[in-house]
């Protein structure tokens, strides 16, 4: 019987059994409105707002500074428009080659409303240097928004550090930390952020939910009308079990995450061992700080595609690149912007390992993949 391996954790995480146990009352039996005033709907407020403290110690935040929201897309998209919207006038926007969809898409639609936008080049980890970012802030820009760490390779941006060089220029710093939250430790308090996106089926939490942190005197217009909730921030009644699970879900990620990462790292290098021991013509891109557990590699005159169906069909679920784009058979952009070789880029997959994987896994993998590379 073929083995089933998941190692597309990036891409989505199953759902935590607790997470999962937490969410059923308020699915069946508290599913009040929370924004009625009887006890049923107040039953629903109360777990609504022990949720959001939850998720506010995790990432070192005011209650208060925690919206939910329909998840990391809607979380970006809100933070990129509204911060224009509110803003009097139109001005520059700046962001990075590397950038998620969400925010790449955002900004190209601000374009036409008279913004400039320009996406600074990484270096060749998908690293923004604080000397790039800094050449290129003025007094025309009016919002910088850098992932905190890149979906396709893993790179961990220095956040902390841009927003600091950001600040000095009095603009406004978002960061898509879509892939980050749950994985490494995130305090919006020491980085300096005004804004931070986050999803809760990155780390173990339901789809379809997520959060958006808003510091205190951040300018953001409302992206969703038609109702107060929020504080007026977010119209539309709240998916309570969504954000009840979220919250169970980071705060035990966040316990396990000093843990878990250390057995992420050695089925990582358990993974490169076999490969560099058969041999393999190989680049593991994104630099050596990165996301626990996600392997970005690339065979040199292979097809990704190819490797992927060739995996699957022995049970082995691997990405080419962000599940947002999977459709797209052109090289990734991420790989371009870092200056990867086509010779390589081509042959292109993306692991990423979550805490139940074993080693025994990780083994199996990577002798999957010298099996198919010396066929």
């Amino acid at each position: 019987m073929k083995p089933c391996i998941y190692a597309d954790h990036a891409a989505t995480t199953k759902l935590n059994m607790h997470a999962f146990e937490a969410m059923k009352p308020y699915l069946l039996e508290q599913y009040g409105n929370p924004s009625q005033p009887y006890s049923l709907g107040r039953r629903a407020h109360q777990a609504l707002e022990e949720a959001r403290a939850a998720i506010a110690a995790c990432i070192g935040a005011d209650p208060d500074e925690v919206v939910f929201t329909g998840g990391g897309t809607e979380s970006d998209n809100w933070a990129i428009k509204g911060s224009a919207l509110a803003m009097p006038s139109p001005g520059t926007i700046l962001t990075t080659r590397t950038e998620h969809h969400a925010v790449l898409a955002s900004c190209r639609e601000l374009e036409a409303l008279g913004w400039a936008v320009t996406a600074l080049p990484p270096d060749g980890d998908g690293t923004l240097s604080l000397d790039t970012l800094e050449a290129a802030l003025s007094p025309a820009v009016r919002l910088v928004s850098v992932m905190t760490a890149n979906n396709e390779l893993g790179t961990i941006q220095p956040i902390s550090a841009l927003c600091e060089v950001a600040h000095r220029q009095g603009t406004v710093f978002h960061t898509d930390a879509v892939a980050a939250v749950g994985h490494i430790p995130v305090d919006v308090t020491a980085w300096g952020v005004d804004l931070l996106s986050a999803s809760a089926h990155k780390f173990g939490g339901p789809k379809g939910v997520g959060f958006l942190y808003i510091r205190k005197g951040t300018p953001l217009s409302p992206y969703l009308v038609g109702g107060a909730q929020e504080a007026g921030r977010r119209a539309g009644t709240e998916q309570v079990a969504g954000a009840v699970g979220m919250a169970v879900a980071l705060r035990e990620r966040c316990v396990s995450m000093a843990v878990d990462a250390g057995h992420l790292k050695g089925l990582e290098a358990q993974i490169l061992a076999v490969l560099h021991q058969a041999g393999v013509d190989f680049r593991l891109n994104g630099g050596d700080y990165r996301i626990p557990g996600l392997l970005n590699l690339s065979f040199r005159n292979e097809d990704g595609e190819r490797l992927l169906h060739r995996l699957d069909l022995q049970g082995i679920y691997v990405s080419t690149g962000a599940a947002c784009d999977s459709r797209r058979t052109r090289i990734s952009p991420v790989l371009e912007a870092i200056g990867l070789e086509e010779i390589y880029s081509r042959g292109t997959i993306r692991l990423s390992l979550g805490p139940d994987n074993t080693a025994e896994e990780a083994v199996c993998i990577a002798e999957a993949l010298v099996g198919l590379l010396t066929e």
